[in-house]
């Protein structure tokens, strides 16, 4: 399994085939050439571009979209490609198996509406990884070898961020949801998370490749 970490909140695996996980509007479009499938964890823009993955389909037809049955109406225009999916469902994408966890949103505030999200363990059979996206749902009886933990978000604090990768007890950690915050932050932020869990985190640029 070789995962390429994006701007913000997307990842790119290659194995068998290949899997694009949010792929947003802050995130590079370059995410989704050959793509096989793609999850969407829910569908704020930031996680999700439509225009992108429209076009993706586009260029390859055969293309297949999983996400939660809320974010399907913004991408009625490629309704063919697209599969809805819920919390405690397995399925194979890309090669790839999944399992969705959580099924809600973060909360920012009891005045602004809790949308629906969906977390993904991926696995190729040897390896795996959990993307929570907009949420610190644990994946619970899931023994996590690579865990994407948000950083940075109007729904978190770093406290949050640290309660979950301590939670979790993954193998290693890498920064997540890092792209509203600037690199003096997002040391500060780091900083805190390699320093009081006990697992080891890492914020890593762009295009890093993660094997």
């Amino acid at each position: 399994m070789r995962v390429t970490k994006f701007t913000h909140s997307c990842l790119r695996v290659e194995g068998a085939g290949v899997l694009v996980v949010d792929p947003g509007e802050f995130s590079e479009s370059s995410a989704l050439a050959g793509a096989d499938a793609v999850l969407i964890t829910h569908e704020h823009f930031d996680h999700l571009d439509v225009q992108a993955v429209t076009a993706a389909v586009a260029r390859r037809p055969d293309l297949r979209i999983f996400a939660h049955e809320a974010v399907l109406p913004l991408l009625d225009g490629v309704a063919e490609a697209t599969t809805a999916v819920a919390a405690g469902e397995e399925f194979e994408a890309a090669g790839f198996q999944i399992r969705a966890y959580g099924g809600q949103h973060a909360i920012i505030h009891p005045y602004v509406p809790v949308f629906a999200n969906l977390g993904f363990l991926v696995s190729d059979g040897t390896a795996n990884f959990y993307h929570p996206g907009d949420s610190f749902v644990v994946p619970e009886g899931a023994d996590v070898e690579t865990l994407f933990a948000p950083m940075n978000a109007p729904w978190a604090t770093i406290a949050d961020s640290l309660e979950f990768v301590r939670s979790v007890r993954p193998g290693r950690a890498f920064a997540l949801h890092d792209g509203l915050i600037n690199e003096r932050g997002a040391a500060v932020y780091g900083k805190h998370l390699e320093s009081f869990s006990e697992t080891k985190f890492a914020r890593v640029t762009p295009g890093t490749v993660l094997d």
